[in-house]
């Protein structure tokens, strides 16, 4: 007990650094995987993040959640390994190994004691190569994202993102949620798991993220270990969407003290030169928390909400800017109004020059605490492969946001925090539109 005490502390340790001691370098690893390597040696532990393209985009229109799915099935058995001895084989050196499907990339994230890098890399490499989608662990881990999506219908948060992006999207693969339907779950055959695995747990356009006790030689070893045995063919990027974004309230009748609304419209890309200010834009309207206009606005001034944030996000081919918004039944349109209104505003008259200067203050000074551990620094950079920047992005960030000027900044808000652009979704009836509601079908499910 005392040893997996000192473990769980190593994990959680924070390491000593800022952004200027990150040092990133590029790493060649087999054809087809790009690899950054930021080498910390304080502590004798290695964390990686891999992504590979094939996420819920990628599901069959009649199947959503095979990728979840398949993900969720990576550490349930590999190789001559059933899932209770894969299981035990990690746990036994505290390895821990998990993967997860998001939009575009299933994302894998690995985490070890230096002294059992050797094991955990051919853990992981078979948990790739050679996964097993055993009967017995595919109805147990069914079951279990089952019951997992039960508990999200209960949530009206998580409904209405949901409902948001079926609204935004339309016809497009993004419209689907990437944790799947039960209908979608329920008819996945291991067959179709096993095939999708085989399409997209492949080598080209695999980006990997590793921090901590390794150098770059042994490194090269591991990659080898990982990828190579996987297919060397590539998974073609989701196209564009066509038509999405249509402005328009949409309302998804339920039960609840306390509707949520979700909000948003199209945004900058990551690689856009558009981002950088947007994001800094961003912060002083809606992302900056107590000290954010919409917070002063919608909660402390009118008492309409306990919480209400905005945020930049995107991915490969697609970017939103989106919002969410809690109130009663009786206050959550007035919630809704008042943030038009101050969008409108902030497109209008823009910042100020103190708003400015806070939100430099703030988002330089934090970004350090996105880079205090090895875990961190490989989930912050494999983000940033996987959005297209180059691997100096760490030492150029701040600098960029110190170079945002006021005048970008009214630019920003003028260009995209447009009210009339907006798609909103509530979960939830407003007491003013219950009768209205009643007499007709939801338009967002």
């Amino acid at each position: 007990m005392a040893m997996r005490c000192l473990i769980a502390a190593l994990f959680a340790i924070l390491l000593p650094v800022t952004a200027n001691a990150i040092t990133v370098k590029m790493v060649q690893g087999p054809t087809g995987v790009e690899t950054w390597l930021s080498e910390e040696h304080a502590i004798p532990m290695i964390a990686v993040n891999i992504s590979f393209p094939g996420g819920s985009a990628y599901d069959p229109t009649d199947k959503p959640g095979l990728a979840s799915l398949m993900a969720s099935l990576l550490d349930e058995g590999a190789g001559d390994l059933a899932s209770d001895a894969f299981k035990q084989a990690l746990e036994s050196r505290a390895i821990r190994l998990s993967a997860s499907a998001e939009r575009d990339y299933i994302v894998v994230s690995l985490s070890t004691l230096k002294e059992n890098a050797d094991e955990a890399f051919r853990l992981t490499a078979l948990a790739l190569a050679h996964p097993r989608f055993d009967a017995e662990a595919v109805e147990r881990i069914r079951a279990a994202l089952l019951a997992a999506l039960k508990q999200e219908e209960e949530d009206a948060g998580t409904a209405a993102a949901k409902a948001w992006y079926a609204a935004y999207f339309g016809a497009h693969p993004y419209a689907r949620p990437s944790s799947g339907t039960p209908a979608g779950i329920s008819a996945i055959r291991i067959d179709e798991i096993k095939n999708f695995a085989a399409d997209h747990v492949v080598r080209g356009g695999i980006k990997v993220a590793v921090s901590g006790d390794i150098t770059e030689v042994q490194l090269k070893r591991y990659l080898q270990q990982l990828f190579t045995p996987l297919p060397a063919k590539s998974v073609p990027v989701v196209a564009r969407p066509a038509d999405s974004g249509k402005p328009g309230t949409h309302m998804v009748p339920r039960d609840e003290a306390a509707p949520v609304a979700v909000f948003g419209f199209p945004g900058p890309m990551r690689a856009d030169p558009d981002y950088i200010p947007a994001f800094v834009t961003n912060y002083i309207l809606g992302g900056g928390g107590f000290s954010a206009r919409l917070m002063d606005q919608v909660r402390d001034k009118r008492g309409l909400t306990y919480g209400i944030y905005t945020s930049l996000n995107d991915f490969r081919a697609a970017a939103i800017i989106a919002g969410q918004v809690q109130s009663e039944k009786s206050k959550i349109l007035t919630a809704i109004d008042v943030t038009k209104e101050e969008m409108a505003k902030f497109a209008k008259d823009g910042a100020t020059a103190k708003e400015l200067a806070d939100a430099k203050t703030y988002l330089t000074g934090s970004f350090p605490l996105t880079l205090d551990s090895n875990a961190k620094i490989a989930r912050t950079l494999n983000g940033y492969q996987r959005a297209g920047l180059a691997a100096d992005y760490v030492d150029k960030r701040n600098a960029l946001i110190q170079a945002v000027t006021l005048a970008k900044v009214n630019e920003m808000a003028k260009k995209y925090y447009d009210p009339s652009r907006l798609v909103v979704v509530i979960a939830g009836t407003p007491a003013a539109a219950a009768a209205a509601a009643a007499q007709r079908p939801a338009a967002a499910r």
